[in-house]
């Protein structure tokens, strides 16, 4: 039986949510959600890459906006050099606020 104490209460479970991202040459990959903002009235999202048995293949992190396209959401990579940098700036603050000595 398992150590009541030691289990964590349902509520406080994050759940992980996990894309499959096809690229200009139709290559799937599999990511994994590891952050999301509103910055401006739009959504990013932070995904790392993930290797064919769902372990992360590197500290590196790439950077998407949601967009809608009729009823459908996609990510889709974001061209402006600007706004690249400002979310990309917003992200690496948030990720390196992580302590990972907890």
């Amino acid at each position: 039986m398992a150590d009541e104490k030691n289990m964590i209460p349902e509520t406080e479970m994050e759940e992980i949510e996990y894309y499959t991202l096809t690229d200009e040459d139709g290559n799937e990959s599999q990511f994994e959600l590891i952050g999301e903002a509103e910055i401006d009235g739009v959504t990013y999202y932070a995904l790392t890459e993930l290797d064919e048995e769902g372990n992360q293949i590197s500290d590196e992190y790439v950077v998407l906006r949601l967009e809608s396209e009729g009823d459908e959401d996609v990510l889709v990579s974001i061209d402006d050099d600007d706004e690249f940098e400002k979310v990309a700036d917003y992200f690496d603050d948030e990720f390196s606020d992580i302590d990972y000595d907890k």
